[in-house]
């Protein structure tokens, strides 16, 4: 198997070269991505601009209402909420595991109808379009949850499925639920071969060679695929009436490959040979792989935490343990299933479930914005942030030493506890609070300063930026298999996590002249879009992007009077929305044309206003405008409510809203606006 991979990657070398694409097959960016300028919008009427007095009012009530959310252990950690698909997959996962809780999924089904769209689908965003597969998900869970399909708010998802195309046209992580149901052929799904767990790291294609989070659910899915296990529903519960026409006239099978000869075809012709392959595999190497396959997620099960500590990979392990015979009862399947229970949030009325708990990263942007804010290093609460955040550094090795094997440990986490998968954003943000805090270890400090240092410098891609869990995992072409068909399979360098690493360098003194440093900024002026900006991996979008190069950059001491600089300053400058306020949506990463246009909010709007400020227009009318609409939208409670999703888990795929981000990041630019004004920053 091995020796066929190999020799296709050189088919497709040839190919592309004949093409002249071979960047593709390196991950090499062939230029920065098409965002046209955007229009200036100019004010609707005239905006009361905010007063020093007024601005100091409000940072401190925000200051307040963000310390009373810090937890007694030092921490600060909000909601991560993400679209109905989580709540939906886990009420599947209860009918699997036979250990469905009727109070809890009566709830759960309140929270999946509450966020139906008028349509009668389910989106994968506040305001977006319908999603197929989201409102397969949810149909199903609610179907099994008791909910008659004649329910009119039933019917209408059922006709939004079959106007998109019907139960065949969902994605491959929802046709393997399905058919875990026995509402979807496995013959159907591509093919992937346990097999795969023998190729060795370094191979073409390996689970190294792909994302953690791809990595984290793939290897308990090749438990699935070997094993096939259904659970079959009665008939009444099944799915039958989401097929067009019936669902025996529609066949299961994935799209065939059709026209020229091009990557997703020669996947696609490939998957063909692998599901061959399947049925008549040698005894021997698939026992090999399935123990391979074992014995790689038994150590990542045993740490806290659970697989790679976000819900699928978790999920999906709790499944492959029972296929390999584990029982009810068996310590680690229970600690498996513990780790999900823990993302269930229950409330009087309500049920939904997290991707993963974020403290990690609510803690350093709380220490942040309460710095900026003019709380001293060694206040207390601060000092309680700081010494817990020490006990969070990972210290152990993980599976970035595949591609940095002589790196030693020294990260940051996103979650509790996540030893195998620390990343670098949270590593930088963590060194930036660090460096400013006066806590009573000053020994200890110093060197997990050191060791997050060394770890986020050794990390750096050769194209000069950094991707978050792993480095250099950028070979594109295998977003083209069919297993992939979100296109998230990779952890390419991206220009937030470049941005922010340059502010954690500038922070710990270093300046443009680092060689690092220059080779990042490299990265970022051959990433910039046309209209100025840069895209958010981590954040909607170009805005959030936008702010952190900008941060980054005056950070480090790059000269910030460069038209490059400017432009970006320049199209933030452009996009202000009429009530004073920035926004965007998500659909900006399907379409860059609407880069910077979206209805306001807090955060999106914070991210602009401390742009401009860190961009030296702190005393621009559009700054003013920014303050002003902070103030404007401020609760009674010191508060601000996002109404839309501020935050990316997959780019057109999955996307999130951290519950804590319109109260940190709001009093951050609040307090970045005054101090710049002052004179103090």
């Amino acid at each position: 198997m091995s020796f066929l991979l190999d020799r296709l990657e050189t088919w497709l070398a040839l190919f592309a070269w004949t093409r002249g694409t071979v960047s593709l097959l390196r991950g090499v960016r062939r230029g920065p991505i098409s965002a046209p300028a955007r229009p200036r919008r100019h004010p609707a009427g005239p905006v009361a601009l905010p007063g020093l007095d007024a601005v100091e009012g409000a940072m401190k009530h925000a200051r307040e209402a963000l310390l009373e959310l810090q937890a007694r252990e030092g921490y600060w950690l909000g909601l991560l909420e993400p679209d109905v698909t989580i709540t939906a997959e886990y009420c599947l996962l209860q009918h699997l595991l036979g250990r469905v809780d009727e109070r809890r999924e009566r709830k759960a089904v309140a929270h999946i109808r509450d966020l139906q769209h008028p349509d009668g689908g389910w989106g994968i965003y506040p305001g977006g379009r319908s999603d197929i597969s989201a409102t397969v998900k949810a149909y199903f869970a609610c179907k099994l949850g008791g909910v008659s399909p004649e329910e009119p708010w039933m019917r209408r998802a059922r006709q939004v499925i079959l106007d998109l195309g019907g139960l065949p046209r969902v994605n491959v992580f929802t046709k393997i639920t399905l058919a875990l149901f026995g509402q979807y052929e496995w013959r159907g799904i591509p093919c992937m071969p346990p097999e795969i767990m023998l190729l060795p790291p370094r191979a073409p294609f390996s689970i190294y060679q792909i994302s953690y989070w791809s990595r984290t659910v793939l290897v308990p899915l090749l438990i699935l695929f070997h094993y096939r296990p259904v659970h079959p529903v009665p008939l009444p519960l099944g799915l039958d009436e989401l097929y067009r026409g019936g669902r025996g006239a529609v066949g299961a099978s994935h799209p065939r490959p059709t026209g020229l000869l091009n990557f997703k075809n020669a996947f696609l012709f490939l998957d063909r040979i692998l599901h061959f392959y399947d049925r008549y595999h040698p005894g021997r190497s698939r026992h090999a792989a399935l123990r391979r396959a074992e014995t790689w997620l038994i150590p990542r099960l045993k740490a806290p935490g659970g697989l790679g500590g976000i819900y699928p990979a978790m999920a999906n392990a709790i499944l492959a343990l029972r296929c390999l015979g584990y029982p009810d009862g068996d310590p680690l399947l229970e600690q498996s299933v513990a780790a999900v229970e823990a993302l269930v949030v229950e409330g009087p009325d309500r049920v939904q479930v997290q991707p993963c708990p974020s403290p990690v990263w609510d803690t350093v942007l709380a220490i942040q914005a309460l710095l900026e804010a003019g709380l001293p290093a060694d206040d207390p609460s601060l000092v309680r942030a700081g010494t817990w955040l020490l006990t969070r550094q990972v210290s152990v090795p993980g599976d970035w030493q595949i591609a940095r094997p002589d790196l030693e440990p020294g990260g940051w986490p996103f979650q509790f506890t996540n030893d195998f998968y620390p990343d670098t954003d949270d590593t930088a943000v963590a060194l930036m609070a660090l460096s400013r805090l006066r806590l009573p270890d000053r020994e200890g400090q110093a060197a997990a300063i050191r060791r997050g240092l060394a770890w986020l410098l050794g990390m750096q891609g050769e194209d000069g930026g950094w991707g978050s869990f792993d480095a250099d995992n950028n070979r594109a072409w295998l977003n083209n298999i069919p297993f992939a068909d979100h296109g998230a399979l990779l952890d390419p360098s991206t220009e937030d996590l470049a941005g922010r690493a340059l502010d954690a360098m500038g922070h710990l003194g270093y300046g443009s002249d680092f060689p690092p440093a220059r080779r990042a900024i490299r990265f970022l002026r051959a990433t910039q879009v046309p209209g100025g900006g840069w895209s958010g991996r981590w954040g909607v979008n170009y805005i959030y992007g936008t702010w952190s190069v900008i941060r980054g950059l005056r950070a480090i001491g790059e000269p910030l009077d460069q038209p490059y600089v400017q432009q970006a300053l320049d199209w933030l400058d452009g996009v202000q929305n009429p009530d004073g306020g920035w926004g965007e949506s998500c659909e900006s990463y399907a379409d860059p044309a609407l880069a910077g246009t979206g209805e306001s909010s807090p955060s999106q709007t914070a991210w602009a206003l401390m742009a401009l400020v860190d961009g030296g227009r702190a005393r621009g009318e559009a700054a003013a405008r920014g303050a002003a609409y902070l103030l404007r939208t401020q609760g009674k409670d010191g508060r601000w409510t996002d109404p839309v999703f501020n935050g990316t888990g997959f780019p057109r795929v999955f996307y999130l809203r951290y519950h804590l981000y319109p109260t940190t990041f709001p009093l951050w630019a609040l307090a970045a606006y005054r101090n710049a004004l002052r004179g103090a920053g």
